[in-house]
């Protein structure tokens, strides 16, 4: 996902994005996520791959390696995610792709970094979550961790990787050199708690989860989600005399929010969860909002995808797509001034641009038509 998602980014903001895959399809074509199939593309390519051409080329035959070394001379940025070792091997490393483009900034993204004692390890998401240590900041001490409800460290990752090659392309547009951007998982998800790794680190406070179910063990209590008579909220570390004065717990009134919060954690979190069981979620967001607590509902998709704020924030995008019809679908996180983001195409077929990709770079129907026959590149003929 961290590739994919870093290159849709850079195509939303107006970059000409040419997904170069196998003349099969890249893997992900031919594996559902959350068992969405679609038509023609399945619903997880769908969400990474808009606003990019595909060029299908078997980089292992001589003249489809060629093809994309000829694109290369006047390409902006080389994207890649293979594990290390592999873009070397295929002839496609920063040294072979620099040596033909200096300006190029060339982004490898991997698992674990370019090489040390877990080079070899693949790198997915939910192991990243496991090692990062931040499965155990949260829940209950002695029962198991409970994962992002997201694929948290590619999206980490990918955001780390497009934030890079915008960096080395202002450098570039500065110096006019290029460069090579290294972006690995772990420590994407590593550095993103900057926070709470310094109070480990700097502070010495201990990593330790209580017996109630707190959401993060740096922050004092009450902090997390609570039942209601009908369904959940979430409250944050509010001033315990105003919770207390709320929710009518008297002995909240006489603790002290820098001291008890932290000593009586569990004692603050479970006499707070047995009060808010005795009204619904509206009744105590009203309450707790008025006396100016920070609460929140707990939504589900349906909940967020009819929530008024995302209506009116455009958060969500509607296009026609050539083989799967109408979709909604997550937006764009930044807006532009003067140069907005759009959907200027969907998830293309596998190779559905190669004869267009393959054209601009000076090639001819006969010669394009000789590759195809002999395997070098696949080029889709139908939408």
């Amino acid at each position: 996902m961290a590739g994919p998602f870093a290159a849709q980014r850079l195509g939303d903001l107006g970059a000409d994005v040419v997904k170069v895959e196998p003349v099969t399809g890249e893997w992900q074509r031919h594996v559902s996520a959350g068992g969405a199939r679609g038509n023609k593309i399945n619903v997880s390519f769908l969400s990474l791959n808009r606003n990019k051409r595909s060029l299908a080329v078997d980089l292992k035959n001589p003249e489809g390696k060629a093809l994309l070394m000829e694109l290369v001379k006047t390409a902006d940025v080389f994207l890649q995610n293979y594990r290390p070792g592999v873009a070397k091997r295929l002839g496609v490393d920063y040294e072979t792709l620099s040596a033909i483009n200096p300006r190029l900034v060339y982004v490898s993204m991997s698992g674990y970094g370019e090489d040390g004692p877990y080079v070899d390890r693949p790198g997915q998401d939910l192991v990243l979550q496991g090692l990062s240590g931040a499965m155990l900041s949260a829940g209950r001490a002695g029962e198991p961790p409970t994962a992002a409800g997201q694929y948290l460290v590619d999206a980490v990752t990918a955001y780390t990787a497009f934030e890079g090659a915008l960096a080395a392309l202002l450098h570039r547009e500065r110096t006019g050199e290029g460069q090579l951007v290294q972006v690995n998982m772990l420590d994407a998800i590593t550095t993103l708690q900057m926070q709470e790794l310094s109070v480990f680190t700097v502070a010495g406070k201990p990593q330790q989860r209580s017996a109630e179910p707190h959401a993060h063990v740096y922050i004092r209590s009450p902090y997390g989600a609570f039942a209601t008579t009908d369904g959940y909220i979430i409250v944050a570390f509010p001033s315990l005399k105003t919770l207390g004065t709320v929710i009518g717990e008297e002995s909240f009134l006489t603790m002290n929010d820098e001291t008890d919060t932290w000593t009586r954690r569990d004692e603050i979190f479970a006499k707070t969860r047995e009060k808010l069981k005795t009204k619904s979620s509206a009744e105590w967001l009203e309450a707790l909002r008025a006396a100016d607590i920070w609460c929140g509902p707990v939504y589900g998709y349906a909940d967020l995808v009819a929530d008024p704020q995302i209506a009116h924030n455009g958060t969500f995008v509607e296009y026609d797509h050539p083989t799967e019809g109408h979709v909604k679908v997550p937006g764009f996180p930044i807006k532009f001034s003067k140069t907005p983001s759009d959907v200027w195409r969907g998830a293309p077929l596998v190779g559905e641009h190669t004869r267009e990709v393959l054209k601009e770079a000076g090639l001819g129907d006969d010669a394009i038509d000789a590759l195809i026959a002999k395997g070098a590149v696949a080029a889709t003929t139908e939408a």
